[in-house]
């Protein structure tokens, strides 16, 4: 999907996870079990069975008491990535849902090359789902599916991230324009998802993808606007000044009022636009939901 040297890029970043791991298979985080990796966790009491090899024989000249040094075990952590692929995501001169599909690639290459276990989920039904482990060679079966993803059905995020049933600690991404009455009216089904997801504990990131066309609006005269959800749905509006300026203020009180939710929830919130370039959304406005 991308090149060498893009590939290289990506390999270099890590994605922050702030829940430690309890997953089965290796990996590169710090898991909640104690284990034999370099990185020291704390002192206990020798018991019998313990390995000799263990023991701190420096505390043992001080304290004449035997103890046993504990280190961290090293396991996979989980990265979960919602794909909103309603047909509003079908949109744009560059569709929203082909930014959609390259930030899920671009996350999950990040995730793969640092070991962690990802889990793609169709938001519009959660059963539809692809998992990977192990670098590049899972990466590949990845980016496969989805290729083969196309917008369809409309998405109940609250619904969906409820029914995903058992998930392990870990980063929990979901991708979505956001544009339901349920998001749109107010924030509470927003806060919703966030608190059940951190129930679940998941440290949340939320990728507003909307349209350059939809950021910015460019026209005049009179047009029929039909819902992509319910295409027998249309309203007729006349786009003078005064009306793209009324939409320009929902837009801001709208965009606001899901990074003031997010905010409040100690989630991750970010608006990424077809307009910009990919790069630039990676490397630099996504820069908080890496590590350094």
């Amino acid at each position: 999907m991308f090149d060498a040297e893009y590939y290289g890029r990506l390999a270099r970043l890590k994605l922050a996870v702030d829940k430690k791991s309890n997953a089965a298979l290796l990996g590169s985080r710090k898991s909640v079990r104690k284990g034999s990796s370099a990185e020291f966790s704390d002192f206990r009491e020798y018991m019998p069975g313990d390995d000799i090899r263990s023991i701190d024989w420096n505390a043992y000249a001080r304290l004449d008491r035997l103890y046993i040094k504990e280190y961290m075990e090293e396991k996979e952590s989980c990265v979960s990535i919602f794909l909103d692929l309603s047909k509003s995501m079908d949109y744009g001169e560059k569709k929203k849902s082909e930014l959609c599909e390259e930030l899920a690639a671009a996350l999950s290459y990040i995730a793969l090359m640092n070991m962690d276990h990802v889990v793609l989920y169709d938001l519009a039904d959660v059963s539809r789902r692809h998992s990977a482990s192990g670098g590049r060679a899972g990466y590949r079966d990845m980016t496969a599916w989805l290729e083969r993803l196309e917008p369809g059905e409309p998405a109940d995020i609250l619904r969906s991230v409820q029914n995903v049933g058992r998930m392990q600690p870990g980063l929990s991404i979901i991708m979505s324009d956001f544009l339901s009455e349920d998001f749109v009216e107010d924030d509470s089904k927003l806060a919703q998802v966030i608190k059940y997801l951190q129930f679940r504990k998941q440290k949340v990131v939320l990728l507003h993808i909307m349209a350059e066309e939809e950021l910015q609006i460019d026209l005049s005269g009179t047009y029929y606007l039909i819902d992509s959800e319910n295409t027998d749905s249309k309203l007729r509006v006349t786009m003078d000044a005064e009306a793209v300026n009324g939409y320009m203020e929902k837009l801001e009180e709208f965009t606001g009022s899901l990074k003031r939710c997010a905010k409040k929830l100690n989630a991750s919130y970010h608006l990424c636009s077809t307009e910009d370039r990919f790069d630039k959304i990676v490397f630099e406005e996504l820069r908080d939901i890496y590590e350094f």
